[in-house]
């Protein structure tokens, strides 16, 4: 089932529990986003009643007890609704370890539109009792799963077959072949991760999904693996991507006139014993910082932590020796061993 229809069908309950009178099926097509609209043309009204049919249909397979009938005597047609009282669950105790999983089920349903239906039930979650650890389950109304790359890979995972993709980092040309093992999808951070085991690196690898160029395409059986029993996917993602959330304190320095993007949202510390700016940013997620920070080359240069300082080396390192031959009249910039060198 496609992501679209899954929150069509999610509409469409959350409409007919949401009144005791029976809903017409042009009252449906009117209000739940998702059908059809209506423009008087005979392939839209086909169109509709295919798609219709089919949601009933998925609905009732579900168990979802949806009713027909009519509200009133002098209805002319017949409407659909879902009474609660055969709908609702009874009452639900969970440990901690399923609650913690209906809170991560409930992230991937988080979008524009069902975000507020998502939070309420983590609401009614805790008024019943239940504790559910936002750390391990937290609703972030910036997480939705629209990003092209999601379904295959999430897909792949869930069938446990092997993944091929295009990825592209932000130090390389041009995209690299990947064969990878998933193991899970993981949202850190208002971003989608996929994590696995690299085949042709025969090591574990995060992928941010953004990064991922084209469709994920799955290849062999399903069931080709098995992940490790004690993987713990949110710590490779934090791991890879710099701590686990910790805030961290960088001080830079930056020539004047120089890195305005940068001074946006700085602090600056006044000038340093050389004329330049010192600024101080704050981050929780220092190996992206790391990737911004290299971009600006030699005019910005990071005094604190060493950890980022050395990763901004790192990569301004990789990225000379691709570099093609210079004209002569450039000169290549030497990596500063020391904070007071650029």
């Amino acid at each position: 089932m496609s992501a679209k229809r899954a929150e069509r069908l999610v509409n469409l309950v959350i409409a007919l529990l949401g009144t005791r009178q029976y809903v017409t099926a042009a009252r449906i097509r009117a209000t739940v986003p998702g059908y059809e609209p209506d423009d008087g043309s005979a392939r839209a009204d086909e169109a509709f009643k295919r798609m219709f049919e089919r949601d009933k249909a998925e609905l009732r397979e579900m168990g979802v007890p949806l009713e027909t009938g009519r509200t009133s005597v002098f209805d002319t047609e017949d409407g659909y609704r879902i009474a609660r009282a055969d709908y609702e669950l009874p009452e639900i105790t969970l440990t901690g370890e399923e609650a913690a999983a209906v809170g991560l089920a409930l992230r991937l349903w988080e979008s524009a539109q069902l975000a507020g239906a998502a939070q309420s039930a983590l609401v009614k979650l805790r008024a019943a009792g239940v504790d559910v650890d936002p750390a391990r389950a937290p609703i972030s109304p910036r997480l939705d799963s629209d990003e092209p790359a999601f379904e295959p890979c999430y897909a792949a995972a869930r069938d446990r077959r092997v993944l091929q993709f295009d990825y592209r980092r932000p130090d390389e040309d041009a995209p690299a072949r990947r064969r990878v093992q998933p193991w899970g999808v993981v949202a850190w951070h208002g971003r989608w991760y996929l994590v696995g085991l690299d085949l042709d690196r025969q090591a574990p690898r995060v992928f941010r999904l953004s990064r991922v160029v084209g469709t994920p395409r799955a290849t062999g059986p399903e069931h080709a693996f098995e992940p490790p029993a004690d993987v713990d996917l949110a710590g490779l993602v934090a791991g890879a991507f710099g701590g686990r959330g910790e805030e961290q304190l960088v001080v830079v320095r930056a020539r004047p006139g120089a890195a305005v993007g940068l001074r946006r949202w700085a602090t600056p510390l006044g000038a340093g014993p050389d004329g330049d700016d010192r600024l101080q940013l704050r981050t929780t997620e220092p190996w992206r910082l790391a990737d911004q920070l290299a971009a600006y080359g030699p005019d910005v240069l990071v005094e604190s932590p060493a950890a980022v300082r050395d990763a901004v080396v790192e990569r301004l390192t990789r990225l000379a020796a691709m570099a093609p031959t210079m004209a002569p009249t450039e000169a290549p910039a030497e990596a500063p061993a020391e904070a007071g060198d650029r």
